[in-house]
């Protein structure tokens, strides 16, 4: 039976009209990129939003030092299958320059510290607008956000004073001092970007298929054991389970869930019939009911 693709083409109309706009209205803008599956889709948006001209901003990775080989493997080389520019800053620079402080102990995560990295570099390229791949339904502080989401000369953000978005009317006048994050897959779902990339046939890293992985069971969840990065108890025993990952962020706050899904159509049944959100694998989010929230005040994308 053929799949009603309508649904997709709307979403996929709407965000590169989103594209489109942030290109023609702002200076110079930048891709947030982390090599997951919503970066990912970004690009591929981007790529047809100015087919066949070249995509006119960078790429721009936070790195945290803690991110999956995989996925950086993955970066760099689609990156430079499709001659984009990437530029990459480091958490570690932030933490030798005496900017952010490594945590430690059991939760230990450089998740936290990224927003100082993140502004740091929109500051020194002088970025006015910053891409990000964003989804309404992963957490109720993002539902807040607009599409197009003005941020002070501090990077903060201001869930109280956002400018009303009707008619599809993306206003992205600033004042000296200000930057826009914009979420062209704002009105997306996990399952839209999972079609989307099914659809299109879109390569992603081989993390988020499963696959045999070194783990360790903490508070009901899958921790990586590999590569030593996430502290782990002594008592805290390593075995080895079929895992796969929903989302792709720091080895130290992105756990793994059960999984036989080992290609992009196993992975869309698997989500469709899933009572569990995404955000539930994200350890970060377990600090506190608003942690995403202060980020996001914070500057955090």
């Amino acid at each position: 039976m053929k799949k009603d693709t309508s649904h997709i083409n709307s979403l996929e109309n709407e965000a590169i009209y989103i594209m489109r706009e942030v290109a023609a209205q702002f200076e110079k803008p930048v891709l947030l990129f982390s090599g997951g599956k919503d970066s990912i889709t970004l690009v591929r948006l981007a790529v047809k939003a100015f087919y066949p001209a070249k995509v006119p901003f960078p790429l721009m990775h936070i790195d945290t030092g803690h991110n999956f080989p995989e996925t950086i493997e993955f970066r760099d080389r689609l990156c430079k299958e499709l001659g984009l520019e990437l530029i990459v800053r480091n958490v570690q620079d932030s933490i030798d320059q005496g900017k952010v402080k490594e945590e430690s102990g059991r939760y230990a995560s450089r998740n936290m510290l990224q927003t100082t990295t993140l502004l740091d570099a929109l500051e020194e390229f002088k970025f006015d607008a910053a891409i990000g791949g964003a989804r309404r339904d992963e957490e109720k502080a993002r539902a807040k956000e607009r599409i197009f989401s003005v941020r002070d000369d501090f990077g903060q953000w201001d869930e109280k004073n956002q400018r009303p978005e009707l008619f599809d009317m993306l206003n992205g006048e600033i004042d000296h001092g200000q930057n826009v994050r914009v979420f062209p897959i704002s009105n997306w779902t996990e399952l839209d970007v999972w079609s989307y990339i099914e659809r299109e046939n879109i390569e992603i890293p081989s993390i988020y298929f499963a696959h045999k992985r070194k783990v360790f069971l903490r508070d009901g969840m899958i921790w990586s054991a590999e590569d030593g990065i996430v502290y782990r108890d002594e008592n805290e025993e390593v075995i080895e389970e079929m895992v796969r990952f929903r989302t792709v962020g720091d080895m130290s706050c992105t756990a793994a869930v059960l999984s036989d899904a080992v290609s992009i159509n196993k992975v869309v049944e698997e989500i469709r019939d899933s009572s569990i959100s995404e955000r539930g694998a994200r350890i970060d989010d377990k600090r506190s009911e608003a942690a995403m929230e202060k980020r996001k005040q914070q500057g955090y994308f």
